[in-house]
């Protein structure tokens, strides 16, 4: 039986309708390894191999190519999603386009190439967001936030394209990194919803990944990691553990409350660290990172939809979403399902 809430300010909103899609080419550990190291001795590479897969956990990931642009799929996967929710694309009354930068355009908005793939005129208020890793929590929390204030439905399409940046000469980012798109179409409820919201961002800590502006530099960037030790990993956390507790505190519910546990997946290796730090059970997380890689902020929607599609997701379930990412950007969220 579910703890009783505390009183609180809960948003009555629905996430109506998901989906996910992994772009492009599967594209194997093995053949990641290759491109980076190419090793001609079979046994070393079949121990780099190894090594690589234990070290991250990502047995695949997805690369898209040059002509898998966020506007076609993002149009495609917001259009799934609209229909699994029953509404149509003329009722969306805001479009958020989420991305690390890596979208189609610069400016205008990719939202508004979204916007024009479905047909939607005047109607409608598209921006991109960027807030590294945490994009999806951000922009649902916007979402929520613009629906209790009186707009109507809103799409979300979170694109992380990070090998557009990514060379096999950077070969840490490059042997973790893969690309995913995902979906989600929220609405007005009557019950449910949001239940707690906590976002923050410690610009002091900064984080130790960057993607430099390349009309800055003058030439074409790529993802760098400025630095990588326990330190950073210890931060990241720390400050998962502070959000949870917040969110938690303030509706009077534990872990052992929540149906459903959702934290960001940065790559199979971290994401179990974070699974044995709060002790989850196997039965309440989704594990994607194994098969998709390190996919930014996509990574929460896309475990979203996977939970949704393979689990037994009824009304009044509680998911808990957790996350941190470059900036250091960090929340967590909690969502219960409406009963009506």
């Amino acid at each position: 039986m579910h703890a009783a809430l505390k009183s609180s300010q809960t948003v009555a909103v629905e996430i109506a309708g998901t989906s996910a899609i992994a772009p492009g080419r599967k594209v194997t550990t093995e053949a990641v390894v290759a491109a980076a190291h190419g090793f001609a001795d079979k046994e070393k590479f079949e121990l780099r191999v190894r090594s690589v897969k234990r070290k991250t956990g990502i047995e695949t990931r997805y690369f898209a190519g040059p002509d898998d642009l966020c506007e076609n799929l993002g149009t495609e996967a917001l259009r799934i999603a609209l229909s699994e929710a029953g509404i149509e694309p003329q009722a969306l009354e805001r479009i958020i386009f989420v991305s690390s930068g890596l979208g189609d355009l610069v400016f205008p908005a990719t939202a508004n190439l979204i916007c024009r793939g479905l047909e939607i005129r005047d109607t409608c208020d598209c921006f991109d967001l960027n807030n590294a890793c945490m994009g999806f929590l951000t922009a649902l929390d916007i979402a929520a936030c613009g629906i209790a204030a009186g707009s109507g439905p809103v799409g979300i399409v979170v694109a992380d394209f990070p090998t557009r940046a990514t060379t096999p000469t950077d070969i840490r980012p490059y042997l973790v990194f893969g690309d995913a798109l995902a979906a989600v179409v929220v609405k007005k409820a009557a019950s449910g919803g949001i239940l707690a919201s906590f976002l923050r961002n410690d610009g002091i800590t900064f984080g130790n990944v960057l993607l430099r502006n390349s009309a800055i530099t003058g030439v074409r960037e790529t993802i760098q990691f400025t630095d990588y030790n326990e330190v950073i990993e210890d931060q990241a956390i720390e400050a998962l553990k502070k959000c949870i507790s917040v969110v938690l505190e303030r509706t009077n519910l534990s872990m052992a409350d929540m149906d459903w546990i959702l934290p960001h997946q940065p790559n199979g290796e971290i994401f179990n660290n974070i699974v044995s730090e709060f002790q989850l059970p196997a039965e309440k997380i989704v594990p994607v990172a194994i098969e998709i890689g390190s996919t930014g902020a996509a990574a929460i929607p896309y475990s979203l939809d996977r939970l949704i599609r393979t689990r037994n997701v009824v009304p009044g379930d509680r998911i808990l979403f957790a996350g941190v990412g470059g900036g250091i950007a960090y929340g967590a969220m909690i969502y219960e399902v409406p009963r009506s």
